[in-house]
């Protein structure tokens, strides 16, 4: 088990930065409490976000969105303070520098935003938040999983992780789906071994 692989880790606020490296948004109180929200495409993704929140001992509310999607919210939290810090500067979402990707966080992020694509598995980037990709990508690649931009042409925007060497880096570092509903979304063990690296969807 690698020692950044999620299994390997003891779950802790700092992992829900993995909803921001995606479309989550955070918003502070003053200087005394904040708050992070996330709309969703699929039901099972608020269902697993509101548990793995819990695992980290904060209670989530769920919901709709304006559009009807799945929302998953927080109520404005003290422990949240610095997550928002680190990945605000001034009024904007900003990865912060020489951010230290881990597998506890990169399963968060498949949680809410990833999925396969035809050309391999997709973790999903914000749109609004553009000057997060590079970032973003630069940070997976110094945990030894190389990825490729992909633009809204090509169904992101997302980071795209190919090849079965590379596929098997990730399953190793997001470790096991979280419920049944998350398997056909989720890059497992299974799948890899028979070399079939297509979309799944």
């Amino acid at each position: 088990m690698s020692f950044f692989s999620a299994e390997a880790m003891q779950p802790g606020v700092a992992d829900l930065a993995g909803l921001l490296c995606g479309q989550g948004q955070v918003a502070h109180f003053a200087s005394a409490a904040a708050r992070l929200s996330v709309v969703l495409d699929e039901p099972w993704r608020q269902r697993a976000l509101a548990a793995a929140f819990a695992e980290r001992g904060v209670q989530a509310e769920t919901g709709q969105s304006d559009e009807g999607h799945p929302l998953v919210r927080t109520a404005f939290r003290r422990d949240l303070v610095g997550l928002a810090d680190a990945w605000t500067k001034g009024a904007v979402k900003a990865v912060p520098k020489g951010l230290a990707m881990d597998g506890a966080t990169l399963r968060i992020w498949a949680l809410a935003f990833g999925r396969w694509v035809d050309s391999g598995y997709l973790l999903g980037l914000d749109e609004r938040a553009p000057d997060t990709h590079e970032p973003l990508v630069q940070a997976v690649t110094r945990i030894g999983l190389p990825a490729h931009l992909l633009g809204i042409r090509g169904g992101g925007p997302g980071l795209r992780v190919n090849g079965r060497r590379r596929i098997g880096r990730l399953v190793e570092l997001v470790g096991d789906a979280p419920v049944p509903d998350a398997e056909p979304h989720w890059p497992t063990r299974p799948f890899i071994q028979t070399g079939e690296i297509t979309s799944r969807a």
